[in-house]
């Protein structure tokens, strides 16, 4: 029988790429959504089947992290083989604004799952979304035994899911793994997150739609990646003999500004024409450099990636020109193909929602 999964974050850029490669690999889907007045199921359009046609191997359920008993029932319903655990409050900036709920959903969310499957006596092994913002400001590269020094409401809830985990790991003897996975992007990234704010104001400022992006701290490093060679990684953890925490990394850094550099140069777009920086956007507390040290996971689970900076810069432009009825610059697509990786990688923000109830 086909192996079943249940991944909570499906209609995040996360959710909708693993479900599609897990679906690629024969398992039948479950995802959890949340129950709202418009539809935020776009991302998975292309993924959807109607549940009562035969051969379906995706379903959605309606539930909430901030609901233990539900998740208990949901986990009893669909008895999954892996538990992928993506849901989260994740954006950082946001996490200051809402601290209380950010902890909730974020940190406390993640001890429900884990109770929930205790308590069920199934046997899933568990994935958690941990994230290097853990870090802060650990003097870099960072790896699976460097400390945590989180420096945002975010950070510490993952910090105190990431230990919620271990420790349900070594208690109960669950199959449980925490993948810190640094920063990963992609067409499907939220309009709000900075990578995908650039590309798109690039393609809306092309249009005629917008003049100028406003953004905040220029000089802040990451490590970035392309978002649909990270969930491989999430799914490699759960095929090992045993439960062991990785970090999912490129190991090359840029700031903030050579993004802005790189996707306006691509277009032939001079930035410092069309940027500005507004103090709303700094973080209260800022973490200035993230880079990984993926060497565990190059090890033991056999990834590497594949996407440079450069390409993933490409990609997400071309994709938000596409998206807007423009003519890309042309490499996107040419980078996906030439690593093996097909449109289906690319978002079409046009799509429909899904129809009808989960």
């Amino acid at each position: 029988m086909a192996k079943r999964a249940l991944v909570t974050g499906i209609t995040g850029q996360d959710g909708s790429y693993l479900a599609g490669f897990l679906l690629g690999k024969g398992y039948e889907v479950h995802g959890l959504i949340r129950k709202a007045s418009t539809f935020n199921t776009y991302r998975i359009e292309h993924l959807f089947a109607d549940p009562h046609e035969p051969g379906a191997r995706m379903f959605l359920h309606y539930g909430d992290l901030s609901d233990g008993s539900q998740l208990s029932h949901l986990l009893y319903e669909v008895e999954p083989d892996e538990v992928y655990h993506l849901g989260a409050q994740s954006h950082v900036r946001v996490s200051f604004d809402m601290p209380e709920y950010t902890a909730d959903v974020t940190g406390l969310g993640t001890a429900r799952i884990l109770e929930a499957i205790r308590r069920s006596g199934i046997k899933a092994k568990f994935y958690q979304a941990a994230s290097s913002e853990m870090f802060g400001n650990t003097p870099p590269p960072q790896n699976e035994d460097s400390p945590f020094r989180p420096r945002s409401p975010y950070a510490a809830a993952k910090v105190y899911a990431y230990w919620m985990t271990s420790n349900y790991r070594e208690a109960y003897d669950l199959f449980a793994c925490n993948g810190i996975l640094f920063n990963h992007e992609s067409p499907r990234r939220g309009e709000t997150f900075v990578t995908r704010k650039v590309t798109r104001a690039i393609a809306h400022i092309i249009a005629g739609n917008q003049r100028l992006l406003f953004l905040g701290n220029l000089e802040a490093k990451r490590d970035w990646g392309f978002a649909p060679e990270y969930v491989e990684a999430m799914w490699l953890m759960l095929q090992q003999d045993e439960p062991r925490d990785y970090v999912i990394g490129t190991g090359e850094c840029h700031s903030v500004r050579e993004f802005v550099e790189e996707a306006f140069n691509y277009v032939g777009l001079d930035w410092d024409q069309y940027l500005r920086t507004d103090p709303r956007y700094f973080r209260p507390t800022e973490v200035d450099l993230l880079v990984a040290d993926a060497t565990r996971a190059r090890r033991e689970l056999g990834w590497d990636p594949r996407v440079t900076f450069k390409q993933l810069v490409r990609i997400m432009v071309d994709a938000d020109m596409e998206a807007l009825g423009l003519t890309p610059v042309g490499e996107g697509k040419a980078i996906l193909r030439k690593n093996g990786l097909d449109d289906p990688f690319q978002l079409s923000i046009a799509l429909e929602p899904l129809r009808g109830e989960p």
